[in-house]
């Protein structure tokens, strides 16, 4: 019994070996590490050894250190994104006559996005081109002719021939058919006007014409706040001072990044101008046409502003007309019949312009010479470069020019006192009543440059 008691005694130990011998290598290491330790209770720490949660806060730490490659990456992303961001607030926030939406669509071209813009300018007038067909939803209406208060009569050039309609298009009542507006100079009118459909397809759209005669009218070229750019002498307004023989006034070209041409006004170059382009130029005596730069106009101490804008659209193989004498009595004859330009309807040159392609119908306008010396400005919309051409062709020009385009930039206004003598009551009239910007515009300052146009005085 003793013998097996041991037997089984060295057994047991035998399988409790393994963890006494655990407990006692424990017991070993306390022992040598006495030195170094604190008890509290029958908790044991070793003040020199790291504790587990310290040891994960470090390791967590090392996680989360953000590279300098990032850091200066980021950095570089903000600065990128914080300079537009300023310069489109800085847009937004300048005071102008834009609406929020012409100042981001300014913003957008003058930072590299015009392409975008375009395309989609392009994307939604192709899904919203004027429809074929039908008849306007007004009448032209009749225009009572001035009085006139003096009986002599000033220089002036004939009353200008009615414009043909559209072919196969009855005309409505006053289509086509020149009616004075606006005061009369010495007995003579200083501008007629009229409206006539676009085209034979389009026949709902009116088309809007003014013929101004230079000899008992003269133009000025004014400055807008943004276009041309750079600090001028004028004002981007008609000054009030000078209301009372303000008559009319219309929109210039395209922005002078788009223009394929120059600008030059009272001795300041402001761009160069490019010979070949289509040139609307006013003299120092206030005359003015339209022609081919380098062909038609040289720079010379009579040429007080040039505003290029693309190619004709109209031309007549150049020669007369040049600029005629306010004071000459006598109308110039043997200018060529003008011509459409060929290329206007593919602009595979780009010509007329790249904003959204020629061949898509929006709002365009366009300024011309007649043969006898007449200005006439024409706009509408459902317009392409081919049919604005034609318009101005009827019209009686013999080379003409394209001007802006699209609804916010297309304006004509006729302009008198509402109380006679009061510069401040001036108000406006618009050519065409459906065009976009009011009736006021270039009484306040305006984004882009434009011509206005007054009575002359003798």
């Amino acid at each position: 019994m003793g013998d097996k008691n041991e037997k089984n005694s060295g057994a047991g130990n035998s399988d409790l070996d393994p963890l006494l011998s655990l407990l006692s290598e424990t017991e070993s290491t306390q022992t040598k590490n006495a030195g170094n330790t604190s008890s509290t209770g029958s908790l044991t720490i070793n003040a020199a050894a790291p504790s587990p949660l310290t040891e994960s806060a470090n390791s967590s730490l090392r996680q989360r250190r953000i590279p300098k490659w990032f850091k200066i990456t980021l950095a570089a992303v903000v600065i990128v994104m914080l300079v537009p961001l300023v310069s489109f607030g800085k847009a937004m926030a300048t005071p102008s006559n834009l609406s929020l939406i012409e100042r981001g669509a300014e913003w957008m071209r003058d930072n590299g996005m015009g392409d975008v813009l375009n395309s989609i300018e392009g994307w939604h007038l192709l899904r919203n081109q004027p429809e074929a067909g039908g008849e306007p939803d007004r009448e032209i209406g009749t225009i009572s002719t001035p009085t006139t208060s003096v009986d002599t009569t000033a220089p002036h050039l004939p009353k200008p021939a009615n414009v043909a309609v559209p072919f196969g298009v009855t005309p409505l009542e006053n289509e086509g058919v020149w009616q004075q507006i606006g005061p009369t100079v010495g007995g003579a009118a200083t501008m007629y006007t009229t409206q006539v459909r676009p085209d034979s397809v389009r026949t709902r759209l009116l088309a809007g014409l003014t013929w101004i005669d230079p000899k008992t009218a003269s133009f000025e070229q004014f400055p807008g706040t943004e276009e041309p750019g750079g600090r001028w002498n004028k004002p981007s307004q008609v000054p009030l001072d000078r209301r009372l023989d303000l008559i009319a006034a219309f929109n210039s070209g395209f922005r002078m990044q788009d223009a394929r041409g120059g600008y030059y006004d009272d001795g300041v170059m402001h761009k160069p101008l490019r010979d070949g382009a289509a040139s609307f130029v006013i003299l120092a005596d206030g005359t003015a046409s339209v022609g081919v730069w380098g062909r038609d106009f040289t720079m010379n101490p009579t040429i007080r502003t040039v505003r290029q804008n693309l190619d004709l659209i109209v031309d007549n193989g150049g020669g007369l007309p040049a600029p005629v004498s306010p004071l000459s009595r006598t109308t110039q004859t043997g200018a060529a019949p003008g011509q459409l330009v060929p290329g206007l309807s593919d602009n595979s040159d780009g010509a007329w312009g790249a904003t959204f392609g020629n061949k898509i119908l929006a709002w365009r306008s366009a300024v011309g010479v007649t043969a006898t010396g007449g200005i006439v400005y024409g706009y509408g919309d459902g317009l392409g470069a081919l049919s604005l051409a034609d318009l101005m062709l009827r019209a009686g020009c013999v080379r003409a020019m394209e001007l802006d385009i699209n609804t916010v930039w297309t304006t004509f206004n006729f302009y008198q006192p509402t109380t006679p003598g009061d510069p401040a009551s001036v108000a406006g009239t618009k050519l065409l009543p459906e065009s976009f910007k009011g009736a006021n515009r270039y009484l306040s300052p305006d984004a882009r440059d434009f011509v206005a146009v007054f009575k002359r005085t003798y």
